[in-house]
């Protein structure tokens, strides 16, 4: 077995893959789905410039939406698949481990404050449709954007800080496929229940308040929906917000048992499944949800193939 106790100051991620054929079967697996989620956003966001007709405040969020899964995924998977599987090098500088940290937790808070105003502008063109142009201003999305970057590098600045300036033993082997605070604190000299409570509420400004930022416009979509007599409408409304709800239902649900779970109750194993989820899942379904379910943009994705291929001809 490999000795994994050293005096330098770089840690060692174990990694997802197992040294075996299931080990080589997850990693094409995890290659295919990030060439999924390049190739996806990366279409949707070509697509929301190309079509005017949805250069409109709802599909503006996607694409910086798809900006932020997109660099989401980028900041993990690559080193995960090359350095850690293709040349058997596990260790990661001091600062490689903080710069990775300080990225995944900026674009993580941003996202879930994404989400949320995503929920806010579905809310007003629903409920308020008449209003819609003048709540949900080119002005009033870019604050929107502009917020959620500073609330996520706030909160990264804070958990990257504390985490970097704690002892570390001399075992850096961190039972993870990238540098993920929690993970890494089990490796501290000292008690960590200082961090324990800022995960909490970090939690719950990140991940509880949002949530109930998305529930609320939701619940009061649902009853606008209700007193509604077109049932092509009805329809149409609710495939829309479900796709949402599904993006909310992936990125969410495994976050709040991870961090919201008693440390002395997780297991390495279980938190990196759920990581996988959070990390390498949702960014591919990212475009695949919003795509294949919304016919604005399949509509638009008729409209811009063909123009493409008659400006190639």
């Amino acid at each position: 077995m490999e000795n994994y106790n050293q005096t330098s100051t770089d840690f060692i991620l174990l990694g997802l893959f197992p040294p075996s054929k299931i080990g080589l079967f997850f990693f094409i697996l995890v290659v295919l789905i990030f060439l999924m989620a390049l190739f996806g956003n990366l279409s949707i966001m070509l697509l929301i410039f190309l079509d005017t007709h949805l250069h409109t405040p709802m599909y503006f969020l996607l694409s910086q939406l798809s900006i932020i899964v997109l660099n989401h995924i980028s900041i993990i998977v690559p080193k995960m698949v090359s350095s850690n599987f293709l040349f058997g090098n596990k260790s990661m500088s001091f600062i490689g481990c903080g710069v990775q940290s300080f990225f995944f937790l900026t674009l993580g808070g941003a996202e879930a404050l994404f989400l949320t105003s995503m929920a806010y502008a579905r809310y007003i063109a629903i409920c308020f449709p008449l209003h819609y142009s003048s709540r949900m201003s080119k002005r009033v999305c870019v604050l929107m954007i502009i917020g959620s970057w500073i609330m996520g590098f706030v909160n990264s600045c804070a958990h990257t800080t504390y985490a970097f300036h704690v002892p570390y033993c001399q075992s850096r082997a961190i039972n993870h496929f990238f540098c993920n605070v929690p993970a890494m604190l089990t490796l501290a000299c000292m008690d960590t229940w200082v961090y324990e409570y800022t995960v909490f509420m970090s939690t719950i400004l990140f991940l509880m308040l949002p949530f109930i930022g998305i529930a609320c416009p939701y619940g009061r979509v649902v009853l606008a929906v209700y007193h509604m007599h077109s049932a092509e409408g009805r329809k149409k409304v609710y495939s829309t917000c479900s796709t949402h709800l599904t993006v909310v239902t992936f990125y969410n649900v495994p976050l709040f048992y991870t961090y919201l779970h008693p440390r002395s109750l997780r297991s390495p194993t279980k938190d990196e499944v759920l990581a996988v989820f959070y990390t390498i899942l949702t960014p591919m379904l990212n475009p695949i949800i919003y795509s294949l379910r919304n016919r604005e943009v399949m509509g638009a994705l008729r409209r811009v193939i063909p123009r493409i291929c008659t400006e190639k001809m």
